[in-house]
């Protein structure tokens, strides 16, 4: 018994299978999201394997790279080649052997044949073809060999390929997300399952790594919606059983282009380095062709995997904006747990020499919980609060807005009326400002804009920024008045 998603009780297993070839793109991540939510939602099994066939690109340090970004995303894995499992070695590249008994399987069986034909004469064909207005596919001069033809040229030491064997039929993929496809054998040809170096083709060794795995669903962007033709015919010469499939559309920039370095960094890494929650990257990566039921979009990880359902996957394409994840990470981190915002602000406040070792971290807090509504990344902290830091007069009347409302009429006699104020005061905490205000008013006969835009520009040298029943208590009544001083000093000169 299946249900609508192609899943049989509660065998579910899953795979995500990036190359070591660079950074962990926002395409792949959601891939890899999209898995581990499926997997969750069923109580299923999340594997991780590294394609690392590509000997030449592939490096240790990018999969660490690319382990560690997706561990900061917030997902875990069942098995993979950190953890283990049973059905491992979870490196393609530690799998060599089996890749070449199934290989010589097919061989034996006749699925599949030695091809012997250069570089240069494949080139040649390829140009007929394209000069007959054909798609270029190998035309399967080496199927014709016979056995003898066959061992003459492997005694005379000539290098060949694998090639699996092709026969004229419909392939039907009934995919979960984008419907039933057909594809015509015909157009596909003879194509290479094993390199003349030894090395495998990325189509065999999936197949025999997805069957050698038990992965019941493939879940993966729809780039790879044209291999799986070839796929589905390996696991049918191989007697194995096909996982369900379920293609991705891709994800899109704002000019509609395939998402890439001309749209800005594109990497996991980027994000995390500047400054964003993982919790705000993974919920935002989640939306982007998927919605929930009940049209939700702020949600914790644990409830997208308990709405999350491939039949509310769009075949649509997603369009990345950053304007709306700024949005949704701003949510989170106002809402976020303060000391853990505290611990993630160092590293920039400390980049911009605004602090060092020794810090009051109780009185930081205050400042990152007065601004963070007003960032919706860490690398924008230091910007907004600067203000706490320093203070230089000259500077802040160089600003052209900050000049104008300290230039306005009553903005001297608002200044003064504070600085008075202060001078009545033992000290100035949040419990004080209410009275404050209400003494200022009372002074000086103002409220509103005229009222509060001398105070935050004689305090901040900025027109906007932070609550003011926040600053002030943040800054202090002794710092307060040395600014007030400061910058009553060159407003009289």
């Amino acid at each position: 018994m299946s249900d609508s998603q192609g899943i049989k009780g509660t065998e579910v297993r899953v795979r995500f299978a990036p190359s070591p070839t660079g950074y962990l793109h926002l395409g792949n991540a959601r891939t890899a999201l999209f898995n581990w939510l499926f997997a969750r939602h069923h109580g299923g099994t999340f594997v991780l394997r590294i394609e690392d066939t590509d000997v030449e690109r592939s490096s240790k340090e990018s999969e660490e790279a690319i382990l560690e970004d997706l561990r900061w995303l917030g997902l875990d894995w069942d098995e993979g080649p950190d953890v283990g499992g049973p059905h491992g070695p979870y490196r393609q590249s530690e799998r060599r052997d089996i890749y070449q008994k199934y290989a010589q399987e097919l061989l034996g069986k006749g699925g599949a044949y030695r091809c012997f034909c250069s570089e240069e004469e494949l080139e040649a064909e390829r140009r007929v073809a394209l000069a007959a207005g054909r798609m270029p596919k190998y035309e399967g001069r080496c199927r014709l060999r016979s056995p003898e033809e066959v061992e003459e040229l492997l005694a005379s030491g000539r290098p060949y390929t694998i090639r699996f064997r092709v026969d004229p039929a419909q392939i039907v993929v009934e995919d979960l997300v984008r419907g039933r496809v057909s594809f015509e054998s015909a157009f596909i040809g003879d194509f290479i399952i094993m390199r003349s170096d030894g090395e495998v083709s990325y189509n065999f060794a999936a197949v025999v790594d997805d069957a050698w795995m038990r992965i019941t669903h493939v879940i993966r962007g729809e780039d790879h919606l044209p291999n799986t033709p070839r796929q589905l015919l390996l696991y049918k010469a191989l007697g194995a059983e096909p996982p369900k499939f379920a293609h991705l559309s891709m994800i899109l920039g704002p000019d509609h282009s395939p998402l890439s370095k001309r749209h800005g960094d594109v990497s996991v890494s980027y994000y995390r380095e500047t400054g964003y929650l993982p919790e705000a990257l993974a919920n935002y990566l989640a939306l982007l062709g998927w919605s929930s039921e009940k049209g939700m979009e702020i949600m914790p990880m644990e409830e997208i995997a308990r709405q999350f359902n491939l039949k509310r996957v769009s075949k649509s394409a997603a369009i990345f904006d950053n304007a709306k994840l700024d949005w949704m990470s701003g949510n989170y981190i106002r809402k976020a747990n303060l000391s853990r915002l505290t611990e993630m602000a160092l590293p920039y406040l400390r980049r911009a020499g605004l602090i060092g070792e020794d810090y009051d971290s109780q009185w930081l807090e205050q400042v990152v919980a007065a601004v963070r509504a007003h960032i919706s990344c860490f690398s924008q902290i230091s910007r907004e609060a600067e203000v706490f830091f320093s203070f230089d007069a000259c500077k802040a009347l160089a600003n052209g807005e900050v000049r104008r409302v300290l230039s306005e009429p009553e903005a001297l006699k608002v200044l003064e009326a504070l600085k008075g104020e202060l001078l009545k005061m033992e000290r100035l905490t949040a419990e004080d400002y209410p009275k404050l205000v209400k003494a200022l008013k009372a002074a000086t006969g103002l409220q509103g804009r005229p009222l509060f835009h001398p105070i935050r520009a004689a305090l901040t040298g900025k027109a906007s920024g932070p609550e003011l029943a926040l600053l002030l208590p943040i800054l202090g009544r002794e710092e307060c008045l040395r600014r007030l001083n400061s910058i009553i000093g060159q407003l009289e000169r």
